[in-house]
């Protein structure tokens, strides 16, 4: 079997993670939406672009 997995969506529930425990620690809940938008930098990756021109020789 050939299959491939992406982890692009654990990277956002760890930037909720660490969001909720700065909430927790200092009772202001930006840092949420901001462990959110961290969570999601670190899992964007680039979409590989496809060769759709194929040389002839």
């Amino acid at each position: 079997m050939n299959k491939k997995f992406k982890n692009s969506g654990s990277w956002i529930g760890v930037g909720t993670a660490l969001g909720v425990a700065f909430y927790v620690a200092t009772n202001d809940p930006t840092w949420i939406a901001v462990g959110v938008a961290i969570g999601a930098a670190l899992g964007w990756q680039k979409p590989k672009k496809k060769n759709e021109e194929k040389k002839l020789d």
